[in-house]
């Protein structure tokens, strides 16, 4: 095998899939800008990579799904046929993504139909990511974190030694997009489902779900939810309509909602008790979690609905002691799922890059989230964020 970074274009998120089928159904035409952003310092600059990055994305943009990959995406039950006839002929494009080098930063962009260019995002952050870490010693970093993951193994297997909260503990691994390479994050995933099954339950990785026999995981981004908000329907409406054409789409497959995008309380306002029993549960990605869930739960029983029927996810910055403290706190009370990303794929001793490459505008016009969090809102254009802020009552 080469030493190229991605050899199969199912080594990626689930929710990629599934945003792209609602979004090639429901609107094919619209155009998209996604951005590459690194948000801490590295060890050294990111610019150095660039040939090596063009040289991945000149491969990656050669792939195309083999048969035996377009037989296992088309079995899941939620994706149709006509969505795999457009992946058979699906190919990358490389004049659709352009990256430089300026001001000492690393840029790359992918502009274009929106159905041919959110692939990229995932592809690029390991791309980048994996290219980063090779130039550090291989050997003192595979040692450290076989070390930190024996760790974390024996920490679920005295989880059976406690007494259980009234719901299990469900462990997913979501790693793919910060993870030190393929190949450690291929050991890891093996190790929890060999050495912790009853508590490891799925990966968003589609390629390792498919050759390790494990549950796929993932629903929705916040991409999908932004790009409602450029579909020419009012602003205001905007997170209604993206949660309305998902349950027309998968009729109560894939059914965990993404919260955050204009922040906790402007998403509970929209989520009534149509969505909120259409709806599994919820997923919780900025913010303070507890806070996040005690008002999660707080809707449901304003709503009368019993939360033990539903399911609330976690998947910011977790790592397995916070996992287990909000598990701690809400076991008793609702189904739980913890999406462990960085901290379980690249936790090698190395500070991890912290790079995102996220939808910046549709059809022309900037779309953004209003993240609980505020590092975490990305926008670069303070007029519509000022808009978008007023239009949903939230403070700046």
């Amino acid at each position: 095998m080469s030493d190229h970074v991605i050899h199969s274009l199912l080594d990626t998120d689930l929710y990629k899939f599934t945003m792209w089928q609602a979004l090639l159904h429901g609107h094919p035409q619209t155009q998209s800008e996604y951005r590459f952003v690194c948000r801490n310092q590295s060890a050294y600059p990111l610019t150095e990579l660039l040939a090596e990055v063009n040289a991945e994305l000149d491969h990656l943009c050669t792939l195309r799904f083999a048969p035996d990959e377009l037989a296992y995406v088309g079995g899941l039950r939620y994706i149709k046929s006509d969505f795999i006839d457009f992946l058979r002929i699906f190919q990358f494009q490389r004049n659709f993504i352009e990256t430089s080098a300026e001001d000492g930063q690393l840029h790359i962009v992918a502009r274009g139909p929106q159905v041919h260019v959110m692939g990229f995002e995932i592809f690029v952050l390991a791309i980048v990511n994996e290219l980063y870490f090779r130039r550090f010693d291989p050997s003192a970093a595979l040692a450290e974190g076989r070390r930190r993951l024996a760790a974390k193994v024996q920490t679920l297997k005295d989880l059976a030694q406690q007494a259980t909260r009234q719901h299990p503990f469900e462990l997913f691994d979501f790693g793919l997009r910060r993870r030190y390479s393929g190949a450690w994050q291929r050991e890891v995933v093996q190790t929890f489902a060999r050495e912790a099954p009853q508590w490891f339950k799925g990966t968003s990785n589609v390629l390792l779900a498919r050759d390790l026999g494990l549950v796929p995981i993932g629903t929705m981004a916040h991409e999908y939810l932004q790009t409602y908000q450029a579909l020419g329907v009012r602003l205001r409406d905007f997170q209604n309509t993206a949660l309305e054409e998902w349950v027309q789409e998968y009729r109560g497959d894939l059914g965990i909602a993404l919260t955050d995008t204009v922040g906790m309380d402007a998403f509970l306002a929209d989520f009534d008790l149509y969505f909120a029993k259409l709806f599994d549960g919820l997923r919780h990605d900025s913010g303070d979690p507890v806070a996040w869930g005690e008002k999660a739960l707080a809707h449901y029983a304003r709503l009368r609905i019993d939360a033990h029927t539903k399911r609330l996810v976690f998947s910011d910055g977790l790592d397995l002691p916070r996992a287990l403290a909000l598990y701690q706190h809400f076991g008793d009370r609702t189904q739980l799922g913890f999406g462990i990303g960085t901290n379980l794929t690249n936790d090698m001793g190395q500070t991890p890059l912290n790079i995102v490459m996220k939808l910046t505008r549709a059809n022309g016009q900037p779309v953004a989230k209003l993240s609980d969090t505020p590092g975490k809102t990305l926008c670069d254009d303070e007029t519509f964020l000022a808009y978008l802020r007023q239009v949903f009552n939230v403070k700046a």
